[in-house]
């Protein structure tokens, strides 16, 4: 449950009281492309925060390298609690893709609320042969190497699902990474890839008119946001992905714009109109949003993904 104080500090704050901190309009940085679940998140929250902080958010997308060139943007902007940063699951690997990154997701960023959660989809190109989990097993497991799945930078959502899916099915299917989640969906749409896993805001309205057929979800139970559609975990027992957006802040910012902020990000979530928004994308907001919580999340995420990581990366 939402914690009492974070529920008062988002009622008491008003609109006034916020724009004190704010002298310009805030930015947003979106780490992902156009048109992926956390760029639409991104851009719902912005909307849900900015009459509250008296100034608009604008988001700007700056893509590349496992969220880190956005990362990059964020930290080298001005400590003046006026930019933000939304964090998804590439977040707690950006330094175990990329070694000589030079922030530590955990410490060198303030999460200031969970924003949103989903998990995503794997499907196929109508072209496999395959209706089922054990089926889609079976061809790639025939297939082999040839075999192919798209996928953003190394270190994006999907990318972690593919290759989880890879080490518990044991299957050798070729990753092919893309610079953009959308951009891959765009091939496995014209056929040039088999298959990928990717968020529901993608998938389905594609499903929805036929250009791709579902096969399961990344979570361990079966999800509303995709009904009829059995777990990964069904034939793959301990796969377990859900995706999430986390709003940040720096350390060692202005204190009361970093309340302001964190105020504006609760109040939105809790906002049933902008809730309509996100599960209208396929996304739902978290039970807690606290930055507690989500800063627990988190630093929880960075443990699973690690080891993982670390026996996909070379070298």
């Amino acid at each position: 449950m939402l914690h009492r104080r974070h529920l008062l500090a988002a009622a008491t704050l008003t609109p006034v009281a916020a724009q004190a901190q704010f002298t310009r309009p805030l930015r947003l940085i979106i780490p992902v492309g156009v048109a992926g679940v956390t760029d639409v998140v991104g851009r719902i929250l912005a909307e849900g925060m900015q009459g509250q902080l008296g100034q608009p958010i604008v988001p700007e997308n700056v893509v590349g390298a496992g969220s880190t060139v956005g990362a990059a943007a964020f930290h080298r902007a001005a400590n003046d609690g006026q930019t933000l940063f939304i964090g998804t699951n590439n977040h707690p690997v950006m330094r175990a893709v990329y070694p000589n990154f030079p922030h530590d997701p955990v410490t060198d960023f303030v999460a200031v609320a969970g924003i949103g959660r989903q998990p995503f989809i794997l499907a196929v190109h109508p072209d496999v042969p395959a209706n089922d989990l054990p089926g889609l097993l079976a061809w790639l497991r025939a297939r082999g190497e040839a075999a192919n799945y798209g996928s953003a930078n190394p270190g994006a959502t999907n990318h972690l699902a593919g290759e989880f899916f890879k080490q518990l099915s044991g299957t050798q299917f070729t990753i092919v990474p893309y610079r953009t989640a959308a951009a891959a969906v765009q091939d496995l749409l014209a056929g040039r890839m088999n298959f990928s896993i990717d968020s529901p805001t993608l998938m389905m309205p594609l499903i929805r008119d036929g250009k791709l057929k579902p096969i399961a979800v990344t979570s361990a139970e079966a999800s509303a946001l995709a009904p009829g559609l059995p777990p990964i975990a069904s034939a793959l027992p301990g796969y377990d992905l859900t995706a999430w957006q986390v709003l940040f802040t720096r350390p060692g910012g202005p204190e009361e714009a970093r309340r302001a902020v964190q105020a504006a990000a609760l109040a939105a979530v809790a906002d049933p109109g902008v809730k309509a928004r996100l599960l209208a994308a396929n996304v739902e907001t978290w039970p807690d949003p606290s930055p507690e919580a989500a800063a627990r999340h988190v630093a929880a995420e960075v443990a699973r993904w690690a080891p993982i990581v670390a026996r996909i990366t070379p070298g």
